[in-house]
């Protein structure tokens, strides 16, 4: 039982390695790997925990670059917004233009 208890445990292991190419948060990871391979939400948990443990820079790391790639893409989403909302503006004063010369 031993030997294959830590085979489950390295096979975890790997799949939470993939999940953190893929820039998922340990939640993400719980939720994937829950869905797509029925993996218990807290073996996931334990695993990752004990990773984290084990490789305290690197998650330090890890976890600093998710938190200003979440920044960077909420100052993506409102630049995005305010282009289009500038886009639609130009729309309306065109076709407002449009109609006043007809």
């Amino acid at each position: 039982m031993g030997d294959s208890s830590s085979q489950y445990i390295h096979m975890v292991q790997h799949l939470i390695e993939e999940c953190i190419i893929f820039n998922m948060s340990q939640e993400e990871c719980m939720d994937a790997l829950s869905k797509h391979a029925n993996i218990q939400p807290i073996i996931t948990s334990t695993v990752w925990k004990e990773l984290e443990k084990e490789n305290k820079e690197f998650f330090e790391a890890y976890n600093k670059k998710r938190g200003e790639a979440k920044i960077s893409s909420s100052i993506h989403d409102e630049l995005e917004m305010t282009r289009q909302r500038i886009h639609n503006i130009m729309l309306d004063s065109s076709s407002n233009k449009d109609s006043n010369d007809k």
